[in-house]
This record gives structure tokens, sequence and C-alpha cells, in this order.
């Protein structure tokens, strides 16, 4: 290895291959993540532990995590000073550390696209109900797509809906009609 003065200060200056102690200390510093590396770990840990804290207790229940994580995000549930929770979370982030981060990442997704589609089949059900109710084509159509519908009861409760939506003064008109199509609706959905 060539080793050349620096120019002002006599400091040795290596070119070429790094001698064996310097070699170790690179792998090491290599091997480990930087500290600012191990804080945005920790925090996308307690922004997950956020996230599963926000489910439902029955969605939560429903998901396999340690049994300390539970009872953290429980008390961190029941927690009610902002400082109580800022500290507990980061309790909780500690706690991630020792689960199975994956899982627990597809778990919140699921729980989050379960509510999403949910949100969607309602949202489908209302549009069906507004467009039987305004067309006799949106009847054939339903029938096409659901040929199991007991038809009697679906055109009664069109016929219904429809006379109540025709109520010259809205304070005549009796909402109930439109629930019952759009309980009708819903589970064939």
């Amino acid at each position: 290895m060539a080793r050349r003065a620096a120019p002002h200060r006599g400091i040795d200056v290596h070119y070429g291959e790094p001698d064996a102690a310097e070699a170790e200390v690179g792998e090491v510093t290599d091997a480990r993540p930087s500290k600012t590396q191990r804080k945005s770990q920790s925090h996308e840990l307690q922004t997950l532990g956020a996230a599963l804290a926000a489910l439902s207790a029955q969605a939560l229940a429903a998901i396999e995590m340690p049994e300390p994580l539970r009872d953290a995000i429980e008390l961190y549930r029941r927690t009610k000073t902002h400082e109580g929770r800022r500290r507990q979370m980061q309790y909780v982030g500690k706690l991630m550390h020792n689960a199975d981060e994956a899982a627990l990442r597809e778990a919140v997704a699921a729980a989050t696209l379960g509510t999403a589609q949910s949100a969607l089949a309602l949202h489908e059900a209302e549009r069906w109900r507004a467009e039987l109710i305004a067309s006799d084509d949106a009847m054939t159509r339903w029938m096409a797509e659901h040929p199991d519908t007991d038809t009697q009861q679906m055109r009664s409760l069109v016929r219904a809906a429809r006379r109540d939506a025709a109520g010259l003064v809205p304070e005549d008109r009796q909402p109930k009609s439109f629930r019952e199509l759009f309980q009708f609706i819903k589970p064939m959905l």
C-alpha cells in the first residue's frame, strides 16, 4: 500500500486497499442500521400500532399477536391524556419488535379493506334502489343479474317506494318502503 504525506499537516494519506483493522470497522458499521434508520423503523412500528389501536375491538381480537402487545394496545385505548398516549404508543412500538410485523400489516390491511368493501356494497345497494324506483328497465336488469330474486315481493316493494316518492308533500312520505326495498336488495349484492 502506498503512503504519501499530506502537503500541509504531515498526515499520512492511504491510497489503495484498507488494512485489516479498517476493513473490520467498515463491516461493523455496514451491518448495523444507523440511528436514523432505527428511529425511522421505530416510527413505522408506532404507526402500525396506532392502526391496530384504531381497529374495532372485534377486529383486534381476531388478530393473532403476543399478549403483552395486546395488553399495551388496550391500555393505549383507555389512556386519555396526550402525553400518556404518546408514551404508551412508544411502548407499543417497542413491543412490536417482538411481533410478526408482516402478519400484523396484513391483518390491518384486511380489516381496512373489509370496511371499504362493506361501504362499497352499501353504495351499490343505494344505487340499485334509486334505479329501481326511477325506471322499469332497472327491474329487468336486476332480474337478469339476480334470477333467484322473489319477483313478486320485489315488484311490490318497488311499487310502494314509487308511491312514497310521488307524494307531493315531503311530510306525507313514508320512508319505510325505501328502507324495506334497501333491506331486500342489500343481502343479494
